[in-house]
């Protein structure tokens, strides 16, 4: 067996570092064309979902394949409100959770632990994975606005039993209900994240997924490979360099040919896929020029768009959707660290998606990796080395 592994690995049609050009799988939900800055969710393209669709639409549309019915989307709009409040034992981890603790790490473990009191949460039928997911959607808003709180020395808020969960996301983390352009702007930022094919935290979630391991195991092991810097946690390192900027009264242009010259790495910028602009970049661009206007806060809008042309002019890089929604969430009072749990929260609808595609037919994910270390070395007894 040993020999037939190793011709098998000998005759690889492909060896890509960090996967790269590898179809490992086919997919339904969504559908990247880098050259063109294109990126379609079930056929519609994102900038048609941003602009008419709500978050829940969306989801509904990657659960399902279609667009919700008035009956549908309000059947769902139901069980995720629901579904919302967490178990007492959870919000007793987000209690005893140290206030310095990674809100990324945080998450991953509430997510965990919401396991423990599901009754579901080791069927595997179809059904039974679906209630679940809309569990896991409905409860990641509730963990993170309750941690934030808590850390805070606050009390958490209770969710409503009404309204978006953009609504009530922003209700819960800030105590007050937000108003009609806040609560839309978060919503769309919801519909933009909520996909974006085989990335690395949906490939982590389908290749737990793929060895029939359960949907919190895997979407808590996606959030683990979302919480790096080299993919969703870049938006937090870019507002970041806002803040230093502002801090500095510098030039945001000089500011990042600085950083260049020393060979430092300005983040939201660049793509694995995008040769062009990332679309829902060119989206949220025009969506944090209108809420600086309406936030009077002006000057973050001002230093990203200086950047953004610097970093264009000089280096010929595009911005990716991380640059733009780091000022957006911002402005919606949003404390940096807690960007990229608000990109787990969307992505959920992705992960959870990919799980139900791949259990609809299910392959274990099993690559090889090229031997490189050495061979043909005789073990010697502790006592002779």
């Amino acid at each position: 067996m040993a020999d037939q592994d190793a011709v098998k690995e000998k005759d690889a049609p492909i060896k890509a570092p960090g996967l790269k050009g590898v179809v490992a799988l086919e997919s339904e939900l969504s559908s990247i064309d880098g050259e063109k800055g294109e990126l379609i969710y079930r056929g519609y393209t994102i900038e048609d979902l941003a602009e008419h669709a709500t978050y829940e639409e969306v989801v509904y549309l990657l659960w399902n394949g279609e667009l919700p019915t008035a009956s549908e989307l309000e059947a769902l709009q139901h069980r995720l409100r629901a579904n919302r409040a967490l178990p007492d034992e959870v919000l007793d981890i987000l209690r005893n959770a140290p206030a310095s603790a990674h809100p990324m790490a945080v998450l991953r473990t509430a997510v965990s632990a919401l396991s423990f009191f599901d009754d579901e949460a080791e069927v595997m039928e179809e059904e039974a994975n679906r209630r679940k997911a809309t569990r896991l959607l409905a409860a990641m808003p509730t963990i993170i606005a309750a941690f934030d709180r808590l850390r805070k020395d606050q009390e958490p808020v209770a969710p409503l039993d009404e309204g978006s969960m953009a609504y009530n996301f922003l209700y819960m983390l800030n105590g007050e209900k937000p108003g009609e352009a806040a609560e839309r702007t978060f919503d769309v930022c919801l519909v933009l994240h909520a996909d974006h094919g085989l990335n690395a935290s949906t490939f982590t979630s389908r290749v737990i997924g793929s060895t029939l391991s359960d949907m919190y195991s895997a979407v808590s092991g996606a959030i683990g490979a979302l919480k790096g810097p080299l993919h969703g946690g870049a938006n937090r390192e870019v507002m970041r360099m806002l803040l230093d900027i502002d801090e500095k009264g510098a030039d945001p242009a000089e500011y990042v040919r600085e950083r260049l010259a020393n060979k430092e790495k300005v983040m939201g910028f660049g793509h694995r896929v995008y040769t062009t602009m990332d679309p829902r970049a060119a989206i949220l661009r025009d969506m944090v020029e209108d809420l600086s206007e309406e936030k009077n806060q002006r000057k973050w809008y001002d230093y990203s768009l200086a950047i953004m042309n610097t970093m264009i002019g000089d280096k010929d890089i595009n911005p990716n959707v991380d640059f733009f929604s780091a000022s957006t969430y911002y402005m919606l009072g949003l404390d940096p660290d807690l960007f990229t749990p608000i990109f787990a929260l969307s992505r959920t609808a992705g992960w959870t998606a990919h799980l139900l595609e791949q259990w609809s037919d299910n392959r274990l994910i099993r690559p090889r990796a090229e031997y490189v270390g050495p061979k043909g070395k005789t073990f010697v007894p502790v006592k002779d080395r």
